[in-house]
């Protein structure tokens, strides 16, 4: 049984996410100097995008844009 690339790259990304957002909100709820943890919400949400953005580029990478060499 072969388990397909855009499955794999949505479970590490689910992996990915909750072993960062878990922690960072307990910290924040549980911590005084939890609040500032907050100045680096943005920082990590950005890194998530980008690694949402190279799984998606991985699970299914674009066509090959065909060039001038192969006579088109």
């Amino acid at each position: 049984m072969m388990i397909s690339r855009p499955a794999i790259a949505v479970v590490i990304g689910l992996l990915v996410a909750l072993a960062v957002i878990a922690p960072l909100a307990w910290l924040i709820n549980t911590r005084d100097w939890g609040v500032a943890l907050m100045l680096l919400v943005p920082f990590i949400v950005y890194g998530l995008i980008r690694l949402a953005r190279a799984l998606a580029h991985w699970a299914n990478p674009p066509p090959d844009m065909p060039s001038r060499d192969d006579g088109f």
